[in-house]
């Protein structure tokens, strides 16, 4: 059975979370390439939502594509919608889509077609949207990380 989704108001999410972390997540804020706490992290273990700790990513899943945000193949429970969500977002003049916490909607980041096997696929993360729990090595779930 899923979780029930989290709601706050605005001014919950603001007393939650510090003003970086409001910015990423309430806000679709970006933080700088390479100044991440989780873009050069290779520890084994879980990566939670920084908004409602939902488990999002596996260490498993994590590789190093060289673009300075965490990089990850595959959400926690292998596919979008589950652990997150997925939208287009066409800001910037661009078209991309945007990744959520499927139970909060904190934006996570982007996914991109140009990630390694299996999946193909690069789920580009903010550290500021993401905390971390220690745990055993591919404790995530996740499929065809290469970590370094």
């Amino acid at each position: 059975m899923p979780k029930p989704k989290v709601e706050k108001a605005e001014s919950e999410w603001r007393a939650q979370l510090s003003p970086q972390r409001y910015e990423v997540l309430r806000e679709k804020g970006t933080e700088r390439a390479f100044t991440g706490e989780f873009w050069d992290h290779h520890d084994a273990g879980t990566y939670l939502c920084a908004g409602c700790r939902e488990p999002l990513f596996g260490s498993d899943a994590k590789f190093d594509s060289g673009c300075g945000w965490p990089s990850f193949t595959v959400p926690l429970e292998g596919k979008p919608g589950e652990a997150v969500a997925e939208h287009e977002d066409r800001s910037y003049g661009m078209r991309r889509v945007e990744v959520t916490c499927a139970r909060c909607g904190g934006h996570l980041g982007h996914v991109f077609p140009d990630g390694p096997g299996p999946t193909g696929l690069r789920y580009c993360i903010n550290s500021l949207s993401l905390e971390f729990e220690k745990g055993e090595k591919g404790a995530g779930g996740g499929s065809g990380g290469e970590q370094r």
